[in-house]
């Protein structure tokens, strides 16, 4: 029940009962009303902000697991961006110095810039879908970069091993012979010197007087030093990369087996030793343990004018020193 409310009157000293018109009822409910509301909007708030909704929920776990994602995809980009970096400047600076080749434009590199509706289109897409798109074209990226970076290095590791093979292959002639004058008999079919029979012969024979130098025709590791039946005393080095060269009827071996012996080093001295007619080197290049004709690693040692000049006298069909 309502309270009776009064007030003196100033005038007659006597208690008037105080009467409230509409007035001030409608502003007394529309001030209930307005502090309801206020409160509501209040509580309503609170709760929601304290108590997120089951879609609120599924929505906060998206977004941190998007937050993840490309949280892991910006260091795979900043990684490959790095290799992409050095691969870049290996190709300016190594590969195509090698080649005389000149570097490849920064623009180029950098490639054209995409239509702009294809960034346009990036807009409509859900954080999934751009999420799904950009890891697909990063796994992409990032497996094409380690498949060119391996190229490189294979490119280097076989730029690396062609320096050691050019080093180690035959590539002079076993004697002192600028003239040529000590050319006596090349590879192929010859009259044997001693049974007068036409026979294979599988090396070069240069004459030189007994105790000339005999030099190593590429870096290689002594694998024979000794007396060899036929060839008597006999050095055998073997280079890598299936090469070996055999030096015979020296007077004398100056190497031992297992000795580290490079390209130019005396190894032994000429001699007349084993089934041999004069003083004479016998002199072999084998590959994978077949002999070849050694005419063709004596690339360091002769110009073109020279070559051909060694080819026709290696080509007589005449009598061989062994």
């Amino acid at each position: 029940m309502n309270k009776k409310k009064y007030r003196i009157n100033p005038e007659t000293l006597a208690l008037e009962r105080i009467e409230h018109g509409f007035v001030y009822w409608l502003r007394r409910s529309g001030w209930y009303i307005l502090v309801g509301i206020c409160l509501g909007v209040f509580f309503f708030f609170a709760f929601y902000m304290l108590f997120p909704s089951p879609r609120e929920k599924q929505l906060i776990k998206q977004n941190k697991n998007l937050e993840a994602q490309y949280q892991v995809l910006d260091q795979k980009v900043d990684q490959m961006q790095l290799v992409m970096a050095d691969l870049s400047q290996r190709d300016d600076n190594l590969y195509r110095v090698l080649f005389g080749a000149e570097p490849i434009p920064i623009g180029v590199r950098q490639g054209a810039t995409k239509k702009i509706s294809y960034y346009e289109s990036l807009e409509h897409m859900t954080n999934s879908q751009l999420a799904s798109d950009l890891t697909l074209k990063v796994d992409i990226l990032e497996k094409e970069i380690y498949v060119q970076s391996k190229s490189y290095d294979e490119v280097l590791d076989m730029a690396k091993t062609r320096e050691i093979r050019l080093e180690n292959i035959p590539a002079i002639q076993p004697v002192l012979n600028k003239d040529l004058t000590r050319v006596a008999s090349g590879y192929g079919m010859r009259i044997d010197p001693v049974y007068h029979v036409r026979r294979f012969h599988h090396g070069m024979d240069f004459t030189a007087p007994t105790g000339t130098e005999v030099f190593a025709t590429g870096n290689a590791k002594v694998v024979f030093s000794g007396w060899k039946q036929g060839y008597g005393n006999t050095v055998i080095l073997d280079h890598g990369f299936g090469y070996q060269t055999l030096y015979a009827h020296l007077f004398k071996s100056l190497c031992r087996v297992g000795q580290k012996v490079k390209r130019s080093d005396v190894i032994g001295l000429v001699g007349n030793t084993g089934k041999s007619t004069g003083a004479h080197l016998h002199y072999e290049v084998r590959y994978n343990g077949k002999p070849i004709d050694p005419r063709n690693y004596y690339f360091y040692d002769l110009s073109p004018e020279e070559y051909d000049k060694m080819i026709q006298l290696s080509n007589n069909f005449g009598q061989m020193l062994d």
